[in-house]
């Protein structure tokens, strides 16, 4: 089976900053189950759906981000 790649970091984030994945859906007014496959990395969010959730959590996008060079 092949390895599951991490994509984003807003599971990490998240976390950094004392929220949840559900305060995340309340704010962006996103489905939970969206929200939450984005912190697994099942799925990506779109890059201004990025964009939406680095002003919510007050990030450069960026950080959002698993870096390219790992």
């Amino acid at each position: 089976m092949a390895e599951k790649r991490n994509f984003n970091r807003i599971k990490a984030v998240l976390a950094e900053r004392g929220k949840t994945n559900i305060w995340l859906a309340e704010q962006l007014d996103r489905n939970k189950t969206t929200v939450s496959k984005w912190c697994t990395n099942d799925i990506q969010p779109t890059v201004e759906s990025l964009f939406d959730i680095a002003k919510v959590l007050e990030v450069d996008v960026r950080t959002l981000l698993v870096s390219s060079l790992d």
